[in-house]
């Protein structure tokens, strides 16, 4: 697959719409993906979690802590949405 993650945007709670290169764009409940222990715990902050972004020299969203998702994972688990 190896689609980076170009942009990102909060919807609510622990989803994010993410578009990919060639512009998909897919909703994915990071909840579903990882549990929010270790690394990924300060994700449980509303707060925090909203301050993800992407980082274009990975192609990944990442978090001011410094966890991050795999791209393919994220576009795998995401459903398709305009």
């Amino acid at each position: 697959m190896n689609k980076d993650v170009i942009g990102v945007e909060c919807l609510g709670g622990t989803v994010l719409r993410l578009t990919f290169e060639g512009n998909a764009r897919r909703e994915v409940d990071v909840s579903q993906l990882v549990p929010f222990e270790g690394g990924f715990e300060p994700l449980k902050d509303s707060d925090f979690f909203h301050k993800v972004r992407g980082e274009p020299d990975v192609g990944t969203i990442v978090w001011p802590n410094g966890a991050d998702l795999c791209p393919d994972s994220l576009y795998s688990a995401g459903e398709e949405c305009q």
